[in-house]
């Protein structure tokens, strides 16, 4: 008979010890082991060690049935994320910062499958019926056919999805309020985020119905619990977006059925989120075309091209440490081109404070917006606004050329599409298939880029006087 025994599990991670210590020598996360009591097979006993297993059935890789039909949910942009729609006998893991709009996107799609006649079940942890009931009526959502269920008990859970025809899609919202009674420890914990989750994906592939997680996230942005549950499911997707802004990005990291890193663009509303179906045209929208430190970057977010503005302000610093802030960028990456800069182009910059600034709230990850962030902060530094029609992408690399990136024709053929006239590209790089009317600026180096900024005409109701000269080969 087994016995009960204690141990020490870091909720960041999942790494067991024997004894409380105050800081993880795995993650090295601080205050994060908590007291779980687990059952353990005495050492020795009879069957302490696995069972003789029974023989499965090999089958070819090519088979006779027919594919699965992906579950189309409705919206374009979540159908757009997942591949083209949703599984059936997927897991999907949702996360996000509370209030972001996780909860109201999922009965948004909930509501439009069940209208298209697919069975749908919405169960939360969090929220009564009458909550649920007076959400669905602010958005309009009332009379779609969505059964509901607020229960928080894994087993009952379970027995009430499998209750009659198995629904197609189920929400569990969220994954973090479920507690198995097998498992001694509080709800929240990693063996009951490890239990949850696996009876809900054996549920799914038993059942062949799609089900979709909804996660609580760290302070850091990460999904709440070991990183094990990411890697159990078959496709996690983060909700971003900023709370000062009306934008809401649905980013897909991990997706075994279709592309990752794929994006969808919704607007908030007091009637929801509305799908944004040109999103490049609302991020570049308010640009002021007068002001320097300001670039469009034509950026690649998993298939789709995205343009955005790159917002940059270089000031004199009267701190001996200036400061360096930047949101939606990364901070190594500004670090980085900062330093080319100063040891390629010749530019002082180190006694400057620096602030760099994605607009809309997205959050831009490829080296293809260095060329961007460059030309923006040199523009703010020389006082110099950029062409309101251009638009930049490329790579710099550490000996300052700049370096060709992939998908030029498609970034290209989306700034013609806005109306943009011209494109500064790496120099060295192939000849792309641009449309006729969108002219071609190459730059091989920063010292390239720096001259250009620096021949452009500086307008003079700003005042701002020239703190560099254009780099010459002398």
């Amino acid at each position: 008979m087994a016995k009960s025994q204690l141990r020490f599990v870091c909720q960041a991670c999942g790494s067991a010890y024997g004894k409380w210590s105050g800081r993880c020598d795995n993650c090295g996360e601080w205050n994060s082991l908590v007291e779980e009591t687990v059952a353990a097979p005495l050492p020795g006993a009879k069957g302490a060690g696995l069972p003789k297993g029974r023989a499965g059935r090999l089958v070819p890789l090519k088979g006779d049935e027919a594919p699965l039909k992906r579950i189309e949910s409705g919206l374009a942009e979540l159908d757009r994320v997942t591949g083209g729609g949703l599984v059936p006998g997927s897991a999907v893991l949702i996360g996000g910062d509370p209030g972001i709009g996780k909860s109201t996107l999922l009965i948004q799609a909930l509501a439009a499958l069940a209208r298209a006649g697919h069975a749908t079940v919405y169960i939360s942890g969090e929220e009564a019926i009458a909550q649920i009931r007076l959400r669905a009526e602010r958005l309009g959502l009332a009379d779609a056919p969505v059964l509901l269920a607020a229960e928080t008990n894994l087993s009952d859970v379970l027995a009430t999805l499998g209750e009659g025809r198995p629904p197609e899609v189920t929400v569990i919202d969220s994954i973090q309020t479920l507690w198995s009674p097998a498992v001694e420890s509080a709800p929240g914990t990693v063996s009951q985020l490890r239990a949850g989750t696996e009876a809900l994906i054996r549920f799914a592939k038993q059942k062949a119905s799609a089900v979709l997680l909804v996660g609580h996230v760290t302070k850091d942005g990460q999904i709440a619990g070991p990183r094990v549950i990411e890697h159990m499911v078959d496709t996690v997707l983060y909700f971003e977006g900023d709370r000062g802004h009306q934008f809401r990005i649905l980013r897909a990291v991990k997706n075994r059925f279709g592309p990752t890193d794929e994006i969808g663009v919704f607007e908030m509303s007091d009637r929801g989120l509305r799908e944004v179906q040109n999103p490049s045209r609302l991020f570049i929208s308010a640009r002021e075309a007068e002001a320097p430190g300001s670039a469009i970057l034509a950026g690649m977010e998993g298939t789709r091209p995205v343009l955005t503005e790159v917002q940059a302000l270089v000031s004199p610093s009267p701190l001996g440490t200036p400061r360096r802030a930047v949101v939606g960028f990364d901070s190594n990456r500004l670090a980085m081109i900062l330093a080319v800069l100063e040891a390629r182009a010749g530019l002082r910059i180190g006694a400057h404070d620096v602030y760099l600034n994605v607009a809309g709230g997205l959050k831009v990850r490829e080296p293809a917006a260095d060329l961007a962030a460059a030309a923006a902060l040199v523009s703010s530094l020389h006082g110099a606004p950029l062409p309101a029609q251009a638009v930049l992408f490329g790579e710099i690399a550490l000996s300052g050329a700049v370096r060709p990136v992939g998908q030029s024709e498609q970034r290209l053929k989306e700034a013609a599409k806005l109306g943009l006239t011209a494109a500064v590209i790496a120099g060295n790089g192939g000849e792309p298939a641009a449309p006729s009317h969108l002219r071609l600026k190459r730059v091989e180096t920063v010292s390239d880029l720096v001259a250009w900024v620096a021949g452009l005409p500086r307008p003079e109701r700003t005042g701002v006087k020239p703190l560099l000269q254009p780099v010459t080969d002398g």
